[in-house]
C-alpha cells in the first residue's frame, strides 16, 4: 500500500546501504512510493518519471566523483575532500536507459544496484527494482571520465556549440519558467505525479491541444526526503513527461504508453526546472514514438526518447 506522505515520492523504508556482491561494487535499499508518484494510467501504478529518478539514485551512489578512484560506493559528499587532496577529473553521467518490465505498483519496491564496468574512463551501473522477488524495471547509467579545462584543444569547460537555429540540437534558449503558464495535467481524479508531484507551466503548445508541446518541469518535492535531487534525477523525473505532452491522441480515448525511456546527457542540467520540447510521431499501426529536447535555463543540455505502445482504452 502507498504512503500518503507528501515530503517526497518514496519513503526510505531501508536506506541504500552497500551490498557484497563478487561482481562488483553494489547497493541495496527498500523504498515505498508515496501517492505522489502514482501515473495517469493506472491509480496503482507508477509514473515512469519517479521510476527512473529511484534508478538514477541508486546507480549514482556507485559513480564515482574522482576517476582515478575506480567505482565504489561514495564515502563523502559530493564536493568535501580532504584539504590536501588535489582535484581531480570527475565522472558525469551521461546516458540513463530504462526499461519498464511491467506496470510499478504501489508497493514496497527493493532497489539494487551493481557495478557492470568499473573503468578511469567509462563506468556502467546496472540497476533494479523488484517487488516480492519480480523485477518490475530495470535501469542502466553510462558514467565518462571529463577532464580539466584547458585539457581539450578548442573547448573551454561548458562550451556551447554555435546557434543553429531551434529543432533537433538547437542551443537556442527557450522563455524563462516564469514566462510558461502553469497547468497541472489532469488526466484523471487522483493525485499523482502528473498533477500533484510535478509543476508543469507551458511555453509552447498546451496539454488539451494534440501535437508537439514545450513546458517547463519542476519536481514539487524531492525523490526521497531530505535529499535535493540529483540533476540526473530531474532531469529523469521530468524526460517521461515527453509522450503526455505531446500526444497526439485524445487521452479520454487512448492509450499511448512507454515501456521505456533513454535520456542522454551533454552535460548536466543546471536548477530546479527542465524544459521539455517533445513532439509524438505514429507509427506503424500499435506503435508511435516519442522525442524530447531537454532544456535548463541555459539552454538545451541534452535529449530523450519513448517508444510507446498504442491502444484504444
Amino acid at each position: 500500500m502507498a504512503s500518503s506522505s507528501s515530503s517526497a515520492l518514496f519513503e526510505p523504508l531501508e536506506d541504500l546501504a552497500t551490498e557484497a556482491d563478487p561482481r562488483g561494487p553494489g547497493v541495496r535499499g527498500r523504498f515505498l512510493p508515496t501517492e505522489l508518484a502514482r501515473g495517469p494510467w493506472d491509480e496503482g501504478a507508477l509514473h515512469g518519471g519517479p521510476v527512473a529518478a529511484l534508478l538514477a539514485e541508486a546507480a549514482e551512489a556507485l559513480l564515482t566523483g574522482p576517476a582515478s578512484e575506480g567505482c565504489g560506493p561514495k564515502q563523502t559528499p559530493t564536493g568535501v575532500r580532504p584539504a590536501n587532496q588535489p582535484v581531480t577529473p570527475a565522472v558525469v553521467v551521461t546516458r540513463l536507459s530504462v526499461e519498464l518490465l511491467r506496470p510499478v505498483p504501489l508497493a514496497p519496491l527493493e532497489l539494487r544496484a551493481r557495478v557492470v564496468r568499473p573503468g578511469h574512463r567509462v563506468q556502467l551501473v546496472d540497476a533494479a527494482l523488484e517487488v516480492g522477488g519480480r523485477p518490475v524495471a530495470w535501469g542502466r547509467v553510462l558514467g565518462l571520465r571529463t577532464r580539466a579545462a584547458g585539457e581539450v584543444v578548442g573547448q573551454a569547460a561548458g562550451q556551447d556549440c554555435p546557434d543553429r537555429g531551434r529543432g533537433a540540437g538547437t542551443t537556442s534558449r527557450l522563455p524563462p519558467p516564469e514566462a510558461g503558464t502553469p497547468r497541472a495535467l489532469r488526466v484523471a481524479d487522483y493525485r499523482g505525479f502528473h498533477s500533484a508531484g510535478a509543476e508543469v507551466r507551458f511555453v509552447d503548445g498546451a496539454f488539451d491541444e494534440p501535437g508537439p508541446a514545450t513546458a517547463w518541469v519542476r519536481l514539487a518535492v524531492p525523490v526521497v526526503p531530505d535529499r535535493p535531487p540529483s540533476p540526473l534525477q530531474r532531469a529523469a523525473a521530468a524526460a517521461d513527461f515527453g509522450n503526455g505532452l505531446s500526444a497526439v491522441l485524445p487521452f479520454e480515448r487512448w492509450r499511448f504508453v512507454n515501456p521505456d525511456l533513454t535520456v542522454v546527457l551533454a552535460r548536466p542540467p543546471v536548477g530546479e526546472w527542465v524544459a521539455v520540447e517533445a513532439r509524438t510521431d505514429l507509427g506503424v499501426p500499435g506503435t508511435a514514438l516519442a522525442r524530447s529536447i531537454l532544456h535548463d535555463e541555459q539552454g538545451p543540455f541534452g535529449s530523450a526518447a519513448q517508444c510507446l505502445v498504442v491502444e484504444p482504452r
